[in-house]
């Protein structure tokens, strides 16, 4: 019985001094504030991102646009073709 008795106290000490160790080794208080800190940062950014994703998108639709005015003027069978015309007379 006293046999018995020590595994199970011997086992339990292990278990304390892994659980010890590993709270030593990552340590969830620090773990936790770091990601606050990150989420908090994130927010904080989030106005800055998104007025760089509109520059982003305004650029890219200004591109799209110039693309399809140069189509459109080199296309024969658009109807800008005739308002040019109409422009020379």
């Amino acid at each position: 019985m006293q046999q018995v008795l020590q595994n199970e106290y011997m086992k339990t000490r292990r278990f304390l001094e892994y659980a010890k160790n590993f709270l030593i080794r990552h340590n969830l208080l620090k773990e936790v504030l770091a990601q606050a800190v990150a989420i908090i940062k994130d927010t904080l950014s989030c106005r800055k991102k998104l007025k760089i994703a509109k520059y982003r998108l305004n650029y890219q639709m200004y591109k799209l646009n110039e693309m399809e005015k140069l189509i459109a003027e080199n296309n024969s069978h658009n109807f800008l073709q005739g308002k040019k015309i109409n422009h020379l007379r």
